[in-house]
């Protein structure tokens, strides 16, 4: 790592020491001074004998395996090469895709560090990068590693942070705020007045989801297990939030027997043929993922008889494919949270050494809302 003014310092927050002249984070005395963010920092000297921090706590898997693979080990402290920046990770969003990394029914490379989506604050600038400096907040999606205390990412997939925004918020946005942007203004563009079904109405993209659903002025049903979960999926602008096996009914009597304008549909083999069947003519089925399970090979002419239906399967990465979408979508989500307009739910914070025990969580279904890693 090449020392900077940050690299001193435990957590990129302290530029001097306390009064008494302690640091408890690297133990040399300091001439006296005061605790400043990572805004205020002022350039300084490097006592004789102090040594730039060059490690951090990282959770690395070696194995597939249960959420027990998770190791919380020292690692280096990478360095930023050509377009990139290294990140202070303020928080990093866990995601379901995570899971399944971990467990082997996603390939990886082991040793492997998931994280993919975190918040956090530029400590060094690599070469070639013009359009971040060190002390600007940012957030991202598309990164690596993100399940540590510094990351090294490329430049150009990172979103800057308003100040309005936390930064613990921001951690929760860039995947779940930016798929809920692209399903509802790229895969299918909703209306003023469409009758859209979701499901999961009390998860992390459903509740951003529905929400956004109403900035456009929609009708949304969605579905929810439990009482407490139906409660939050109402809070968030649900006009019905129904058992699972109500949909059809409600369907029905919402739309007149016509069907919803269109389904999102992230639960997969369970909920495959009911989307299709809530659909009007000509409806549209978003499938963005397969909680349950993949959806089996489809029959096109099920399309055909379903009324001209159209199905589309999407993923995140072909609606981030420049950065002047990036700069759009993150731009919207961020905008509306900062406005006020949208409300983001943190469903639980873990501190990182207890990644498995957020894994834990996240698959047996016992979170809402966004679940976060702290370092």
């Amino acid at each position: 790592m090449k020392p900077n003014k940050y690299s001193y310092f435990a957590s990129g927050f302290a530029i001097r020491a306390d009064p008494s002249g302690f640091c408890p984070a690297y133990g040399p005395r300091l001439a006296g001074g005061i605790i400043r963010t990572v805004r205020d920092l002022q350039p300084m000297t490097l006592i004789e004998g102090m040594e730039p921090r060059m490690t951090q706590y990282t959770i690395v898997a070696n194995q597939a395996g249960g959420p027990e693979v998770l190791e919380y080990v020292e690692t280096q402290i990478p360095t930023p090469g050509e377009g990139q920046v290294q990140v202070e990770v303020a928080a990093a969003g866990l995601n379901f895709i995570e899971t399944y990394q971990r467990s082997g029914t996603y390939p990886v490379d082991y040793p492997f560090t998931p994280g993919s989506e975190f918040a956090g604050t530029v400590t060094e600038v690599g070469p070639g990068v013009r359009n971040l400096k060190v002390g600007d907040r940012v957030a991202t999606s598309e990164g690596v590693n993100g399940y540590a205390q510094f990351v090294v990412v490329d430049a150009a997939v990172l979103g800057k942070v308003p100040d309005a925004v936390d930064l613990r918020l921001a951690a929760a946005l860039p995947l779940q705020g930016c798929t809920a942007h692209y399903l509802i203004h790229s895969s299918y563009m909703v209306r003023s007045g469409d009758v859209v079904l979701t499901y999961a109405g009390a998860g992390g993209v459903g509740l951003l989801l529905t929400q956004m659903l109403k900035l456009k002025g929609a009708t949304v049903i969605t579905t929810a297990s439990t009482q407490q979960k139906k409660d939050l999926a109402k809070a968030a602008g649900a006009d019905y939030v129904v058992d699972y096996d109500q949909v059809p009914q409600t369907v029905a009597k919402v739309t007149g027997g016509s069907g919803v304008h269109a389904v999102y549909d992230g639960i997969g083999k369970d909920t495959f043929e009911m989307s299709l069947e809530a659909l009007r003519r000509r409806g549209t089925l978003v499938l963005f993922g397969g909680a349950s399970g993949q959806v089996p090979p489809l029959d096109l002419q099920r399309l055909n008889a379903g009324g001209s239906l159209t199905v589309t399967r999407p993923k995140l990465a072909d609606f981030l494919t420049t950065p002047e979408e990036r700069a759009w979508r993150f731009g919207d989500v961020l905008g509306w949270v900062a406005e006020g307009k949208i409300d983001v739910r943190i469903g639980a914070e873990f501190p990182m050494a207890r990644a498995a025990d957020a894994h834990r969580a996240l698959e047996g279904r016992q979170t809402t809302g966004k679940v976060l890693l702290l370092p």
